[in-house]
């Protein structure tokens, strides 16, 4: 193939998209049409077999790890077909970006002059108003706590791990959850209400997959927040994934700082965190699981849930709710 097309691309909406590729110590590039990566351990390209195809058609975010390059025929082909591309250290996290290093918020973005703008100007209806901001941070709470509900009823693997929403100290939880959520009167209020609530799921884990002193340190070197690191980065690529096919700037947070680059990244990936990462973290360090596995496992769940397709009907009926005018004919697209 001479050259590629978008129009070349069987066409699949991001919320049904399948993949997601952590990548290290290999060269991305372009071959006949197709986005490749080629293992630096093989380095003799007489051998096809050595070369891996990557179905950008069907991919939403592609993270680049240790040892890896990537060509410029390769970033137009991702970017014509939709793909989100970050760079990060080993095992995912964290994540180095071009503009920001010490923010790992920003995404490596394609450029398109045609996404929707309908989501936009919804989300602009109300952002300027802080009490109208500050309900739909209480919405994307709400819709925080239905996900984990319908996760946590659902899946039989965690159950048998004893994570079960109908227990006392989640239901004990929550109801002090709810309360505070609906007094709050300020984005900080729902922050440290979210930071209480998370502090009691840790410890549900913690007991639950007998993990000892377990404490929440981001540049922790033990399994359990390494994999947290790492299942929060996968969540945060997905965020990005779903507002920039919306047409939604990352800058444009209801729960996370309003100056705050990226925050909206946060707020978003926020909603499945807590039902699918924590969980999966804590049982996947209690098997002493491999950063591979541990990845598997948490990529199967946001398949298995549905991942994607929650955050786009969360981020819509935010959006549309606070403009009547929108069509509504656009809430069962992607774009």
């Amino acid at each position: 193939m001479d050259d590629f097309s978008p129009s070349n691309l069987k066409s699949i909406l991001h919320s049904k998209r399948a993949n997601m590729y952590y990548l290290e110590y290999c060269r991305v590039m372009q071959k006949d049409g197709r986005v490749l990566y080629l293992t630096e351990a093989l380095s003799n390209k007489s051998q096809e077999s050595q070369y891996f195809n990557i179905p950008i058609a069907n991919t939403t975010v592609l993270l680049l790890g240790n040892g890896t390059s990537v060509t410029q025929a390769a970033m137009r082909m991702l970017a014509q077909a939709g793909v989100l591309v970050g760079f990060s250290g080993g095992g995912g996290t964290p994540l180095y970006m071009a503009n920001d290093a010490e923010q790992p918020i920003e995404w490596f973005t394609p450029q398109s002059e045609y996404r929707p703008t309908e989501y936009l100007q919804g989300w602009m209806t109300f952002w300027f108003d802080d009490e109208k901001r500050l309900a739909a941070a209480k919405q994307l709470q709400q819709a925080r706590i239905t996900f984990l509900k319908q996760v946590w009823q659902k899946d039989k693997d965690l159950k048998t791990e004893g994570f079960n929403f109908d227990d006392t100290p989640i239901q004990s939880a929550l109801d002090t959850f709810y309360t505070r959520t609906d007094q709050a009167k300020k984005q900080s209020d729902l922050l440290l209400t979210e930071a209480q609530l998370t502090k009691v799921l840790y410890k549900y884990a913690a007991n639950n997959t007998q993990t000892k002193d377990f404490t929440r340190q981001h540049q922790s070197t033990d399994k359990a927040n390494d994999f947290l690191n790492h299942g929060n980065y996968l969540a945060y690529g997905l965020a990005a994934s779903c507002l920039w096919v919306l047409g939604i700037p990352h800058g444009f947070a209801v729960m996370h700082g309003k100056t705050r680059r990226g925050a909206l990244v946060f707020d978003v990936a926020d909603i499945i965190k807590d039902a699918l990462v924590l969980p999966w973290a804590f049982i996947c360090a209690k098997e002493n699981a491999t950063e591979q596995e541990f990845r598997q496992q948490v990529l199967q769940a946001f398949t298995d849930h549905k991942v994607l397709d929650y955050m786009f009907e969360t981020v819509k009926s935010i959006a549309l709710s606070n403009n009547d005018k929108l069509n509504k004919n656009e809430v069962n697209k992607d774009a």
